[in-house]
């Protein structure tokens, strides 16, 4: 009887400790692992890279959580307003592409104004169209002024919306000035697709004879060595452009920056060099200054970049040692860094309007060790001087005779007509052109130019400067 009793309490006790077990099991939540937010390491990549590089890097700001987007980290550490020109990009190859002249477009550039001050209308009038582009086959041409995007009026409440179309399949209603009817005359709707695009910088060139004057006249919109990386197909073609021009014994030179936004500093010595009187590679043409961090390391202490040797050299025919350069408000970075450097060397005559002021420079940067992060940045990390060590043109270079493109009917680039291009003229040859122009009054309200990856950026891209700066960043990367 003990035994069976005995037995029978241990099953009770079994049985009672089994459903505990299981009630605990029941009770008990399974742990899961959270994956690490993948932005934690993208922003530390930033951290690391903005603490060593960054111009400001004093007034650099506490940064928001670092789990937060990396546009809203890496916007959250900069030194704004002072800092107008610091960037981030979701991909980093679109961002190169892009600095070289290469992104997916119609192929086409426009500026923005308002229709009338009785309304709020906004109309577009096409700045240039780009060679071999679908707005060049679609027959577009400087000066059609557009209307209506996918049929839409853009107004200043929606523009920037509407606008937001044109990167992708879109129709466009525009006018176009007719000599024969006086005025503008509506045109047939055209639909454009756009493609790959690799616009090239050196947009026309020219040489004008005007009574004993004989005029070299050079356009061009960027600063790229070449389309693609090593590439330096662009600046081999600035070179055969100026020694035409000196075999066509010119001797005034005007250089047009109005569309030009900035690029890489190297295309910039490049056409410096061509330019300025009787230069070698022992003359200054700029200097470059980092934050205190990196002026510590003797490589980075006193950068200097020079001129390079070019037997295509125009500087010595020029007369009265003068270039003149055509500015606009969007002319900025490289083309100022040209103005700048060019100035203790000669008489830089400026026509237009007043340079957008941006004497600081980047470098274009990766995350090597982490393929996940796509991200490219260009923070800004140099400040740029020229041999005399002047640098004080945050406000911009001012022009010596203003001319706003804004204030005419837009003529084809080249055309004597234009107005800034006549104006150069006349300053050269001493005589008024005499052309009855009309006058127009309107409030420019921006460009697509303004919204270009190069627009605003002075791209360091010697490998002398950028292998101690990387080599630096990696080392910190390495230590976290």
């Amino acid at each position: 009887m003990k035994s069976k009793l005995l037995l029978k309490l241990l099953l009770v006790a079994l049985v009672a400790f089994g459903a505990s077990s299981c009630k605990d099991e029941e009770d008990t939540e399974p742990v899961i692992e959270e994956p690490e937010n993948p932005n934690i390491a993208i922003n530390g990549w930033i951290k690391a890279v903005m603490d060593e590089v960054y111009l400001w890097l004093a007034e650099m700001k506490t940064p928001v959580a670092n789990t937060s987007a990396p546009e809203d980290y890496f916007e959250s550490l900069l030194n704004r307003p002072t800092d107008r020109f610091s960037a981030i990009y979701p991909d980093y190859q679109e961002l190169i592409n892009s600095l070289g002249g290469v992104s997916l477009e119609a192929g086409y550039e426009f500026t923005l104004y308002r229709e009338s001050s009785s309304n709020n209308n906004v109309i577009a009038e096409i700045s240039y169209i780009k060679k071999n582009s679908p707005a060049s086959s679609a027959g577009l041409r400087r000066g059609d002024i557009i209307t209506r995007i996918n049929g839409t009026q853009m107004n200043l409440d929606n523009y920037q919306t509407v606008l937001g179309g044109i990167d992708e399949p879109h129709s466009l209603n525009f006018i176009r000035f007719s000599e024969s009817d006086g005025g503008f005359v509506p045109q047939a709707e055209v639909s454009l697709v756009p493609v790959q695009l690799a616009e090239n910088p050196n947009f026309l060139d020219t040489v004008y004879t005007i009574e004993d004057k004989k005029i070299g006249y050079v356009i061009y919109h960027f600063f790229a060595p070449g389309p693609g990386s090593g590439s330096t197909e662009y600046d081999s073609q600035m070179d055969q452009i100026f020694a035409k021009l000196k075999a066509e014994g010119i001797n005034n030179l005007i250089v047009d920056f109005r569309y030009n936004g900035g690029g890489f500093v190297s295309s910039a010595i490049n056409l410096a060099s061509l330019i300025a009187p009787g230069v070698t590679d022992k003359d200054v043409f700029s200097k470059t200054k980092y934050n205190n961090f990196l002026m510590q390391f003797d490589e980075l202490k006193n950068v200097q970049t020079t001129f390079r040797n070019k037997s295509q050299n125009l500087g010595p025919v020029l007369e009265n040692n003068r270039v003149y350069i055509l500015t606009s408000r969007r002319t900025a970075s490289a083309s100022e860094l040209i103005i700048n450097g060019l100035r203790p060397y000669m008489d830089v005559f400026l026509i237009g309007a007043t340079t957008t002021g941006k004497n600081v420079g980047s470098i274009p940067f990766e995350d090597e060790d982490n393929p996940e992060n796509k991200y490219g940045m260009l923070p800004i990390v140099t400040r740029s001087f020229n041999s005399l060590d002047q640098s004080d043109y945050t406000n911009g270079f001012g022009p010596n005779v203003e001319a706003l493109e804004s204030s005419e009917r837009l003529r084809p680039l080249g055309d004597t007509n234009e107005l800034l291009l006549r104006t150069a003229i006349e300053r050269i040859t001493g005589v008024a052109s005499g052309a009855r122009i009309e006058k127009l009054d309107r409030v420019d309200v921006g460009s697509t130019l303004e919204h270009k990856v190069r627009f605003g950026n002075l791209i360091e891209d010697d490998p002398q400067i950028q292998k101690p700066i990387r080599d630096l960043i990696q080392a910190r990367i390495s230590e976290n």
